[in-house]
């Protein structure tokens, strides 16, 4: 699989938690940041054109905030300069706060066949507090204009004031809607976000009871027939994200716009942060990549493990050995020796017990240490 991923920075209003690369001021600049992105894509059409690409995601920002031409401009661009697979996944994330009719027929028009919502809270002081600009009957009518299309929901645990009613109504919501696909995952607070300042006051929920609300959200989910298959996300069988599973399988993505990451032929590369470079850069004829660096293959390995343990599927033995040479044993033979109390083995797949999943980073810490130090060094750094 391989996958394009497309940045929308513009949005209506920063919410108070994202520490993401997003511009709510600027959206003046949309039509000709779009014409920018048209280009880059053109760009890399060129050294691509004999790729197959299986998904497409539109991320941001919000990219329903901007007008949907420039959407179905996108599209129709990546078209002309990419070959997609006949039953491509073609994702547009979009904020409730911001949808219409008219906005839906031109997503479908452009051949968008998955959306994804950002609810995150069904009780509307909560996503007030978050700085939403949306409510809970926002996303009801979102959900209703989408009139059966294929959709997935956001929703965030570890809010102020929230509790696990609050985690209830918000599964709910998203089930009753139709929502084939949730996403659930914990708040992750950054310094210099306005939220940052919640945390020191120690007014958002400690770590234990997230962790409560996590699994009691994973128990209620599974009733409601979602299935986990990754960390954060559930889904109904069949209906999984296949841009996501292509990250989390170490497969091959080229990214488009302001602050985009790429993972092709080995080598990880990302576009400048800054909107006026971007496009200085684009209109000179160059591309904004500011870092490009090949992974060493030390850290290509854990990056298999990391991943594949973030999934239900696991890290299969037989696959390492063809990717990499090597047994998996012979690689990390302390780590496995550390970690197997919180393994189980299926077949040739290593995975991670369903009560530890949660604690997956401190798990796989035995294998950051088995890295060669050049490596865990640079981990460390990133």
């Amino acid at each position: 699989m391989a996958g394009i991923y497309i940045h929308i920075p513009f949005c209506r209003h920063k919410c108070s938690y994202c520490d993401f690369v997003s511009f709510p001021d600027k959206v003046d600049y949309a039509e000709a940041y779009m014409a920018c992105l048209y280009k880059e894509l053109k760009m890399r059409g060129e050294e691509l054109k004999d790729r197959t690409f299986d998904t497409v995601y539109f991320g941001g920002g919000t990219p329903s905030y901007i007008p949907p031409k420039l959407i179905l401009g996108a599209m129709n661009q990546i078209k002309k300069c990419f070959k997609l697979s006949e039953d491509a996944e073609i994702t547009l994330e979009l904020n409730p706060g911001t949808i219409g009719e008219s906005k839906v027929k031109t997503y479908l028009e452009a051949g968008i066949n998955r959306f994804s919502i950002g609810l995150q809270t069904a009780i509307d002081e909560q996503l007030e507090d978050l700085g939403r600009i949306h409510n809970a009957r926002d996303y009801v009518y979102a959900t209703k204009l989408l009139n059966g299309q294929n959709f997935s929901t956001d929703v965030m645990l570890g809010l102020k004031n929230q509790t696990k009613e609050d985690v209830r109504k918000t599964i709910e919501l998203a089930h009753v809607c139709g929502s084939k696909h949730i996403s659930m995952y914990a708040l992750t607070v950054e310094d210099g976000t306005p939220i940052y300042t919640d945390y020191l006051n120690g007014e958002l929920p400690d770590s234990d009871e997230v962790a409560e609300m996590y699994e009691y959200g994973c128990k209620l989910l599974k009733e409601k027939g979602y299935e986990r298959y990754e960390i954060s996300n559930f889904a109904v069988p069949g209906y999984e994200s296949k841009h996501n599973l292509n990250y989390w399988k170490r497969g091959e993505y080229i990214g488009f716009g302001v602050s985009a990451s790429s993972f092709m032929q080995g080598s990880r590369f990302t576009n400048t942060f800054q909107l006026d470079e971007y496009m200085k850069c684009i209109i000179s004829g160059f591309y904004p990549a500011i870092t490009c660096e090949k992974v060493a293959e030390s850290e290509a390995k854990f990056e298999f493990i990391m991943l594949g343990l973030r999934t239900k599927y696991g890290v299969s033995l037989k696959e390492y050995k063809q990717k990499f040479g090597n047994e998996m044993a012979e690689d990390f033979p302390k780590a496995l020796r550390e970690s197997l109390k919180y393994l189980e083995l299926d077949g040739d797949r290593i995975r991670i017990k369903d009560e530890f999943l949660y604690v997956q980073n401190s798990i796989l810490m035995p294998f950051m240490d088995e890295l060669p130090a050049e490596e865990t060094e640079k981990k460390t750094e990133e």
